[in-house]
């Protein structure tokens, strides 16, 4: 306890004996209990408040990061995604030409099949 040996104890117990006397002794010692409980949770108060403090500078700390990371996305983003926004668009107007296209030489080729069939009979 404290650094201090069984003999350390035993000598200030002895001391306190003499100057205090048995009458005062007990009140004393619980007097004493008390302080020593008091220091300790006040110390375990100031270390879980420390602790708390830390953990929201911490949370702070990762908040700016996640808000810078997430602004430098957006300026990003904003100048890409118009380009790509007018890309893509430009290529699925050009895509749904060619399906147009497309679809419009299939029905001419059944047609001409069909006018085809019909002309043999």
């Amino acid at each position: 306890m404290f650094g201090m040996g069984f003999v350390e104890i035993l000598l200030i117990a002895v001391i306190a004996i003499i100057a205090l006397g048995p009458e005062k002794l007990p009140s004393a010692m619980v007097d004493i209990a008390k302080f020593f409980k008091k220091m300790k949770r006040g110390i375990d108060e100031a270390k879980s408040t420390l602790d708390h403090e830390l953990k929201i500078s911490e949370l702070k700390e990762e908040a700016n990061r996640y808000k810078a990371q997430i602004s430098d996305a957006k300026s990003t983003m904003s100048l890409n995604s118009l380009d790509n926004l007018i890309d893509d668009d430009t290529a699925e107007k050009t895509e749904v030409k060619v399906q147009k296209k497309e679809k419009v030489k299939r029905e001419k080729v059944s047609f001409n099949k069909e006018a085809s069939k019909s002309e043999d009979a």
